[in-house]
């Protein structure tokens, strides 16, 4: 219920702050137990005391916070809180007193427990950093005499890495032995791996392919590509605006016109209860209570749906969100290579092709080969088993099917075994995988990083429900970038982009909110600096899903439409009931000033509604009606 923000602290701090605000209302219910007792037992003073001393350090603990909020600019309700409990024990309404601090500290424990699934800190980005490198060690003469595993931190430039297979780069360096293909989607955005050649730079972060490798190291991890993201990261969080709260802006207008309302109930009656009496039913407790509990809903609403939203102050950024941005590989598009065209030679039958490719492909651990695979389970064509197989790194695969050789790779590598090959013409960003059978040449397979399915109806919903600018940020090239954006419905690219260059590019746009969705390494950074990131984590836990504000966990850019559905019907359910509780108390407090309503009767008619404003909060659990029309409509296409 409590408005007010909690500022940055370690996650002990925030620990011991949660256990502080949960024995403070153990405490208070302690507290009106036992005057309730005392009471009864005719024991009034030791009740009065007893009520006095509790609610006296928790005014004092409430003005402290109050105070230190001041002083960093903002101003919230507490302060109708305050003088209301003030109030009461003035005029020896002390069992009000406690009810209304019973309030005001059990809406502050709502309010933490709405803030739970705040963002990580971003020690957990660094902890997916390369910890270890392989330094090969050396004779005089520079041989290599074995392998010392050494943290990423020791190494030093001009030292010689060994890359194993699968492994993420350490740190920056120069490839040393042959050629080696590296997985650098997730930093630069390109979605076909990238052959690198003894000489070329391999950046850290990148992964590399079914082949060890040398590297030569050319910076120190600290000066890394990957470490240069995490400081941007860093920096991007740090430099983000504070949200200012939705009650919060209720809080100033409601506090007047309570104060007014009481002060004036005071001087027409001429007695000081009078004051009191409206004063309770003026806490602002139905106020405070409504948005955490529609937030608190929205959140398991968006959760169950597969979308993790890291904290009410998202979904109110979600709700007014009037730009987008997307990145492409894995996020536009599927983000691996997929069969988009099989072109047989003459003669041949494309399924025939394509099965005996995809055959062969069983015996490889080329990145193509799970795409040609699929494309064959696609189209239910059976893969006979090789009696032989054997794969030539990073050029292609032969294998003898059902008594025929299949040889499967680069145009060259095919060449070798079969003449002539027929060279296939591309676009930017697909690739082609040569196919000769018997040492003729079969055909070609054309590969590519195709859009989602999906993608064009989730661009088309946002356009349609008020996401006036939308944008493709990525590294990956110009022409692909442009190739894929125009199928889904985005006019406006900016390709070839440093993460740095995302993140001036996302803080230049207009209108605000932005909204950023991506999933790599290189979107981390933009992802932290946009008003509202949005990380695609279906395969995991990335950089990406550590620096975001929200994780879509379902592989399907439909959660990016939850997301901002629930944004928008949460705010708008939390605003409904924000309306109900402003509106019962000012009628209320309007009764109140008559005098037919006791201190006491006040505090616990307040109660009351609490529970109208919980209740209706608590539509935000449920779709919408619009809500649930459109996202089946594009769930449903």
């Amino acid at each position: 219920m409590h408005p007010r923000q909690a500022p940055r602290g370690s996650t002990a701090d925030r620990r011991a702050l949660r256990l502080g605000r949960s024995s403070v209302v153990a405490a208070l219910t302690l507290v009106l137990a036992a005057v309730l007792v005392l009471a009864v037992t005719g024991q009034p003073t030791a009740a009065r005391w007893t009520a006095v001393g509790a609610v006296g350090l928790f005014v004092l603990w409430t003005l402290v916070g109050m105070i230190r909020d001041v002083l960093h600019g903002h101003v919230g309700l507490d302060i109708l809180a305050v003088v209301a409990m003030v109030a009461t024990l003035a005029v020896d309404e002390y069992v009000a007193a406690i009810i209304v601090a019973l309030m005001l500290s059990g809406g502050e424990a709502l309010e933490e427990v709405a803030a739970r699934r705040a963002k990580r800190d971003l020690s957990a980005l660094l902890d997916r950093s390369p910890r270890v490198a392989h330094r090969l060690a050396s004779d005089d003469r520079g041989d290599a005499t074995g392998v010392q595993d050494v943290g990423v931190d020791a190494v030093a430039v001009g030292d010689l890495l060994l890359v194993r297979p699968a492994e993420i780069v350490p740190v920056d360096g120069i490839l040393v032995t042959g050629s080696a293909s590296f997985d650098e989607s997730s930093l630069t955005g390109e979605s076909m791996p990238v052959h690198r050649s003894a000489g070329e730079e391999v950046p850290s972060g990148a992964i590399n392919g079914t082949q060890a490798a040398t590297i030569r190291a050319l910076r120190p991890a600290s000066a890394s590509q990957y470490q240069q993201i995490v400081a941007l990261v860093a920096e991007a969080q740090d430099s983000k605006a504070p949200v200012v709260r939705l009650a919060d802006r209720f809080a100033v207008p409601f506090t007047a016109v309570a104060l007014i309302l009481g002060i004036t109930a005071w001087a027409l009656a001429g007695d000081p209860r009078r004051f009191a009496e409206v004063l309770v039913l003026a806490t602002p407790c139905p106020l405070l209570i409504a948005a955490p509990v529609a937030f608190l809903a929205g959140l398991s609403r968006a959760a169950r749906s597969g979308v993790i939203v890291k904290g009410g102050a998202i979904v109110e950024r979600l709700a007014r969100v009037r730009s987008a941005a997307f990145d492409k590989t894995g996020t536009i598009t599927i983000g691996t290579a997929q069969v988009v065209d099989v072109i047989p030679a003459a003669g041949q039958d494309a399924d025939e092709l394509l099965g005996l490719a995809a055959a062969a492909e069983q015996y490889s651990t080329h990145v193509f080969a799970e795409g040609i695979r699929r494309a064959a389970a696609a189209r239910g064509l059976p893969l006979g088993a090789a009696s032989s197989a054997s794969e030539g790194a990073t050029n292609g695969v032969v294998a003898v099917i059902d008594g025929r050789e299949v040889v499967v790779g680069k145009g060259s590598f095919v060449s070798s075994v079969a003449s002539p090959v027929e060279p296939v013409s591309v676009q930017p960003g697909q690739a082609v995988a040569y196919v000769a059978v018997d040492g003729r040449f079969a055909g070609a397979l054309l590969l590519a990083d195709d859009a989602r399915p999906e993608a064009a109806d989730v661009i088309g919903w946002l356009r349609r429900h008020g996401v006036e600018r939308i944008a493709m940020l990525t590294g990956d090239a110009g022409p692909t970038a442009e190739s894929i954006a125009r199928r889904v419905g985005i006019d406006e690219v900016h390709s070839a982009l440093r993460p740095a260059e995302k993140v001036q590019l996302a803080a230049e746009m207009q209108p605000r909110p932005i909204l950023m969705v991506g999933d790599g390494i290189n979107d981390a950074p933009v992802l932290a600096a946009a008003d509202v990131g949005i990380a695609m984590g279906a395969h995991g836990g990335t950089a990406a899903g550590d620096a975001a504000d929200v994780v879509v966990l379902v592989d399907t850019l439909t959660g990016v439409v939850d997301a901002v559905a629930v944004g928008r019907h949460t705010v708008a359910v939390a605003l409904t009931a924000i309306w109900i509780g402003i509106g019962l108390s000012v009628a209320l407090m309007l009764v109140a000033m008559t005098g037919v309503i006791p201190a006491v009767a006040g505090a616990l008619i307040q109660e009351a509604v609490d529970v109208a404003t919980i209740l209706y909060a608590l539509r935000a659990l449920g779709p919408g009606r619009t809500e649930r029309a459109e996202a089946a409509r594009v769930v449903t296409r």
